[in-house]
C-alpha cells in the first residue's frame, strides 16, 4: 500500500494539471523556433536530447537527488547551499524567474494541501520543493528523477504542439524515441560527483536572452 501511494503522489507531482504554472514557460524552446534552431520533428528530437543530456542530467536531476537526501536528513546548510548553486547556474532572468515562481506556486498549492515545510532554502526553488513533496511521499529517489524528467519533456511537447507546430502523434513518437534518453540521463546524474555538476547549454542560454525581447510571444521564457 505504501508503495501504490508513493507512485499516487508521484503522478499527482508531475501531472501536466497540477496548478503551477508551469504550462506558460518554453524554457528558450520558443526562441529556438523563431530563430530557425528549430523548424521539424527532427530538430525537435535532437534539441531535446541535447538539453536532457547536457542539462537535466548535469543540473536539476544531480541537485534534486541531493536535495531530497537533505531534506530526509533535515540538514538546512545542504539545502540552502544547493539551493543557491541552482539559482546561480541560472544564466537568463528569465530561467531564474521560472525557477522562483514554479516553486512559489508548488509552495502555495503545498500550504492548501497541509503539506508546506516549515523551514528551508530561500527563496525557495522549484527544484527544492519537488524534493521536499518526493520526501515527504516517500517516493524514492530514483522514481523521482524519471518522474521530474517525464514532466519536462512532457511539457516541452505541450510548448512544441502549440509554437512550432507539432502534431500530438509526432509528440508521442518523440516520447518513444526518448524514453531510454531519459533513463540514461537519471543513470548519469546519479553517478556524478559534486565537482561535475553544471549545465553546457550555450544556445539553451543565449535563445532565453533572445527571447526577453521576441516581438511576439506565447511563453514567458
Amino acid at each position: 500500500m505504501n508503495d501504490d501511494l508513493a507512485l499516487l503522489g508521484l503522478l499527482q507531482l508531475v501531472s501536466p494539471a497540477l496548478p503551477i504554472g508551469a504550462f506558460a514557460w518554453s524554457q528558450g524552446l520558443e526562441s529556438a523556433f523563431e530563430l530557425g534552431w528549430v523548424e521539424d520533428a527532427n530538430d525537435l528530437t535532437s534539441w531535446l536530447e541535447g538539453v536532457l543530456n547536457d542539462g537535466l542530467a548535469r543540473c536539476e536531476l544531480p541537485v534534486l537527488a541531493r536535495m531530497r537526501q537533505a531534506w530526509a536528513e533535515q540538514d538546512q546548510d545542504r539545502l540552502q547551499y544547493w539551493n543557491d548553486w541552482l539559482l546561480a547556474s541560472r544564466e537568463t532572468a528569465e530561467l531564474y524567474d521560472e525557477d522562483i515562481r514554479l516553486g512559489a506556486a508548488l509552495q502555495r498549492l503545498l500550504k492548501s494541501l497541509s503539506l508546506a515545510p516549515t523551514d528551508g532554502p530561500t527563496p525557495p526553488s522549484y527544484v527544492g520543493l519537488f524534493a521536499w513533496t518526493a520526501d515527504q511521499r516517500h517516493i524514492s529517489t530514483r522514481p523521482m528523477l524519471l518522474g521530474f524528467a517525464w514532466a519536462w519533456l512532457e511539457n516541452q511537447l505541450a510548448v512544441a504542439c502549440k509554437a512550432l507546430p507539432l502534431g500530438h502523434t509526432a509528440a508521442q513518437q518523440i516520447i518513444e524515441q526518448l524514453r531510454p534518453s531519459l533513463t540514461q540521463a537519471v543513470d548519469l546524474a546519479l553517478s556524478l560527483p559534486d565537482d561535475q555538476l553544471g549545465p553546457m547549454l550555450p544556445g539553451l542560454a543565449l535563445g532565453s536572452a533572445q527571447h526577453e525581447t521576441q516581438y511576439s510571444r506565447l511563453f514567458r521564457s
